[in-house]
């Protein structure tokens, strides 16, 4: 779960990082062309003045160049107003200009050619500030011969720059509703493309769980793949446990036999006289013996979809009953406290090698009494095995879990427990041993509750 958030995280990051990097880019391409449609705009409306001014020229009798159609706006009247025009005789070399430009002549970049179009520029205006120029230079016929004559508008450019300013004012909030928008549509476009993956996490835990068996294939194209790999893999898995405990079904069948054998000579050389002889060869069959059901344990071991419900009253009577037929298990009392409703979500041979091993352990350290009881507790059962023996210091305790640790070196406790232990890591559970309130010692562990009517 901490992965999958951690994979939409950087998602989300990465939504976070592009959106501002291409809204900082849109901005400022936005306003770039803005300021260049405001060029334009003013260049227009330049060149009407221009095309006025130009078609106001005389020169009476081939004299002074004359300006009947001067332009009307008051900004050209105001001095410095940011507004200007300057006409140029080229021909004879006079300049007349606007009221605004007082006594400051623009001095003018060099224009190459004549052209019936306007030409654009840059130059200082009179107060140091940068103007934006619209110029043209014309070839007029008069009375008194040709003259070239170059017409020059000007604007300042804090105007362009005025207006390219408050444009922005304008677009950033609007770029950050955008990208509030494209953010919360990056988030929702995250969660829905992250589902299937949520739903095929979901299905890996029931798996785990015992839920399912295998993942659904109602999954987006786009991951059908992976769920059909996954449940390929899942069948492979099946396969080579089931092949696995096949194997160590055979191995048990073959050394059943030897085992049994072992333990009858063992018999027969305590009677003929070697006790100590026979004592090493019955513990050493013993050893063979829990080594095997240790490995058929974990043999055992399975998927949890595998799992069937079973009776844990049922179960426990089946392996009081064999004890009570032991020499040490005729002597004592058993209390199964577990009415026949409770049913385990578990593999019945599992549930037998664990409380099989407990109940062993608990009828070699009882004095009269051995007691199985079983509670509900956040969704499985609680079922404990406790005695009546000798109490257990209470450091001793934690090392009763530890691998391969005996509570009687000559009976082969450790190992039992070690199988217990191995066997109920399969369920995500482990043994907790405590002191029982009887007098010795008791074992804890849980296990999944079946299922209504399972």
């Amino acid at each position: 779960m901490k992965a999958f958030r951690s994979i939409r995280l950087r998602l989300l990051l990465f939504s976070l990082v592009v959106t501002l990097f291409a809204l900082m880019a849109a901005g400022a391409g936005l306003v770039s062309l803005f300021g260049r449609h405001i060029e334009r705009r003013i260049a227009s409306e330049l060149d009407v003045t221009i095309n006025q001014i130009a078609a106001g020229i005389e020169a009476p009798q081939g004299g002074s160049l004359a300006l009947t159609a001067l332009p009307t706006n008051p900004r050209f009247a105001q001095p410095y107003s940011g507004l200007y025009w300057q006409v140029t005789d080229e021909s004879r070399g006079t300049v007349q200009r606007s009221q605004s430009l007082w006594d400051v002549q623009i001095a003018l970049p060099n224009l190459e050619g004549t052209s019936a179009e306007s030409q654009s520029g840059r130059a200082e205006g009179p107060a140091g500030q940068t103007l934006f120029l619209r110029e043209k230079r014309l070839v007029i016929a008069l009375p008194g011969g040709d003259r070239t004559v170059r017409i020059t508008l000007a604007e300042d450019e804090a105007d362009i720059r005025t207006l390219r300013d408050a444009f922005r004012s304008e677009l950033v909030p609007a770029l950050l509703i955008l990208g509030t928008v494209l953010l919360i549509g990056a988030w929702l476009q995250v969660g829905a493309g992250l589902r299937p993956f949520a739903s095929v996490r979901r299905g890996v835990r029931d798996i785990r769980t015992g839920a399912r068996k295998r993942l659904s294939p109602d999954v987006p194209v786009e991951i059908g793949p992976l769920v059909e790999e996954v449940n390929t893999l899942l069948d492979t898995q099946d396969g080579l446990m089931a092949r696995a405990r096949d194997r160590a079904a055979d191995l048990a069948h073959g050394l059943r036999t030897p085992l049994t054998a072992l333990a009858s000579d063992a018999e027969r050389l305590k009677a003929e006289g070697h006790p100590e002889i026979a004592a090493e060869v019955s513990a050493l069959a013993a050893r063979m013996r829990r080594s095997v059901e240790r490995e058929l344990a974990r043999a055992r071991e399975r998927h949890s979809d595998e799992r069937q419900s079973v009776r844990l009253q049922e179960a426990a009577n089946a392996i009081v009953r064999t004890l009570m037929r032991t020499p040490k298990g005729e002597h004592l009392e058993f209390d199964v406290d577990c009415t026949d409703e409770i049913a385990l979500k578990a593999d019945a041979d599992d549930l037998y090698d664990v409380l099989g091993n407990l109940l062993e352990n608990a009828v070699r350290a009882a004095a009269t009494r051995v007691r199985i009881s079983c509670s509900a507790e956040d969704g499985q059962w609680l079922i404990a095995v406790e005695n009546d023996g000798a109490a257990i210091a209470p450091e001793k305790i934690k090392a009763l879990s530890a691998r391969g640790r005996r509570q009687d070196e000559t009976e082969g406790a450790g190992l039992g427990l070690a199988i217990v232990s191995d066997v109920l890591a399969a369920y995500g559970s482990a043994p907790d041993f405590f002191s029982s309130p009887l007098g010795g010692l008791g074992v804890r562990f849980r296990l999944p509750r079946a299922s209504e009517g399972g």
